[in-house]
């Protein structure tokens, strides 16, 4: 295979785009294990008036995640999170006015390998989110794992995600005069192994404890479909069955995240490496559902409002695919 690599020409704004995307990628990876093991070495090399106030501090603080977070305008404000929309780029499209008054979730398909288009949208102010939905503050849930980690943890919510326990989401949701939109990834981790580009895979028919929280707090259900998603990374292919997904989905089962094997490009040559390809992201939001507050919903309100959640899904999809290059047969398919 010959190697394609990057021009010297290339202009310094594309070179500060795939810098801002590798220093978020690194961090996906591997700033967790590096916070961790500086706590570590702070410990062993017995820096008590370090890690003791600190540890002491995250005592007290360990519920912020699930108690609205700890969001910095400041860094969601960093010229860095500027090139990462641009290295794509990333793209926010509202179908429909929401009403100030009520508080909404967004549902956001596909998961793809490392949600970029829902960072990218809902974690920086270099989206249009402010200008597309005035008077609207947004929440990505993420798993709590991430949130267990010393020190990341800070880094983290400072971007403005905040826990996907039905703790945190209840808090977001709580807000008497609404405004507040909780962005869950409905899909979780299980659905990142089925991401390979051209596949329209989700994970949603068993996924119901959103509409029955929606249900509780009368809040608006609102697909979201983020096109081009996953056509950020290749997989190693994983087929159901296979000893290689197996692995996969039972180490997921064990340590409540999956673990893609994936590869696009590198940062000086297009053919291997774990840079995300340049294909843009186009995030549309779609036509919100209304919900009538219902303090405990039957099973059989759950799943007609499941039902109605899947068929506005479906005509999301269907409305837009053909102005981002999907062919007509394509479809979406709900697992």
């Amino acid at each position: 295979m010959k190697v394609e690599f990057a021009p010297l020409n290339i202009p310094l704004a594309r070179r500060l785009q795939t810098a801002a995307v590798l220093q978020w990628v690194l961090s996906f990876l591997l700033l967790a294990q590096v916070c961790v093991g500086i706590l570590v070495i702070l410990i062993i090399q017995n820096y008590w008036f370090l890690y003791i106030p600190y540890l002491t501090w995250l005592y007290f603080d360990w519920n912020t995640p699930e108690q609205g977070g700890r969001r910095s305008n400041w860094v969601r404000s960093w010229t860095i999170w500027r090139y990462f929309k641009e290295y794509f780029p990333i793209h926010l499209i509202k179908t429909r006015d929401l009403d100030p008054s009520h508080n909404y979730i967004f549902g956001f398909h596909p998961h793809g390998v490392l949600v970029a288009g829902a960072f990218g949208n809902f974690c920086t102010n270099y989206s249009a989110f402010q200008e597309l939905f005035p008077g609207f503050t947004a929440y990505l849930h993420v798993l709590p794992f991430w949130f267990r980690c010393p020190l990341f943890r800070e880094y983290l919510m400072s971007s403005g995600p905040v826990s996907v326990s039905k703790k945190s989401v209840c808090h977001v949701l709580n807000k008497e005069e609404g405004g507040n939109i909780s962005v869950i990834v409905l899909g979780g981790a299980e659905e990142s192994l089925d991401a390979h580009p051209g596949k329209f895979t989700l994970f949603i028919r068993q996924r119901k404890g959103f509409i029955k929280i929606a249900l509780t707090h009368g809040a608006y259900l609102v697909p979201v479909f983020s096109f081009g998603e996953n056509e950020l990374f290749k997989q190693v292919s994983n087929p159901e069955g296979s000893w290689l997904r197996t692995v996969q989905e039972k180490l997921q089962k064990i340590m409540g995240f999956a673990l893609p094997l994936f590869h696009a490009r590198g940062i000086f040559q297009y053919n291997f490496g774990l840079m995300p390809y340049r294909k843009p992201i186009h995030t549309v939001v779609g036509r919100p559902i209304p919900v009538q507050q219902t303090q405990d919903p039957s099973p059989e309100q759950v799943e007609e409002l499941h039902q109605t959640y899947l068929e506005e899904l479906s005509k999301l999809f269907e409305e837009h695919k053909g102005n981002y290059g999907i062919p007509e047969h394509e479809t979406l398919i709900f697992k």
